[in-house]
């Protein structure tokens, strides 16, 4: 199974991504994870969509994708050309005894607390999935009481694969 990360710029109508989400879950296909925002010119929408299967599936997604009357654009977004990254937000329970282990463990992922509570940290945490996976990893000692991901955002590097729309 290989992961590929697909960026597109559809029209910003209702039902777009209801339509998008419709063609994976007809076809059988998975995605890992879907983000969505309005871009610098409100007319378009840039959603971001993770999915796995084998080559042949992936070039299958990528062909019935570019088909829906409200896709202007699809690219793949390669590792190597791209930036991705994603947001957590995680609630740990962390009482007076133990809420410093937890401020030390987010200063070195450079974390921000956004939230102090009696019994409860929250921290909000942008990177890379494999940097939130990490810091999840080490918060193992501690009790997680919730945890929100936004799914992964991505760009391509530089000006050669900007995709220009009146």
């Amino acid at each position: 199974m290989k992961r590929k990360v697909f960026q597109l710029l559809v029209d910003n109508t209702s039902g777009v991504l209801s339509r998008i989400s419709g063609l994976f879950s007809r076809r059988g296909y998975n995605i890992e994870s879907i983000t969505a925002g309005v871009t610098a010119n409100p007319k378009y929408t840039r959603i971001t969509i993770v999915t796995n299967g084998d080559e042949d599936v992936l070039e299958q997604i990528e062909k019935q994708v570019a088909k829906l009357v409200d896709v202007e654009d699809i690219k793949e977004l390669e590792p190597e050309k791209s930036v991705y990254r994603e947001l957590a937000l995680i609630k740990v329970k962390a009482d007076a005894a133990n809420r410093q282990g937890v401020i030390s463990i987010a200063d070195i992922f450079r974390a921000n607390i956004i939230d102090v509570g009696p019994q409860t940290l929250i921290i909000e945490l942008t990177g890379d999935q494999e940097k939130i996976d990490a810091f999840i990893g080490l918060l193992e000692g501690y009790e997680i009481l919730e945890l929100a991901r936004t799914g992964i955002a991505g760009l391509a590097r530089g000006i050669e694969n900007v995709t220009y729309l009146p």
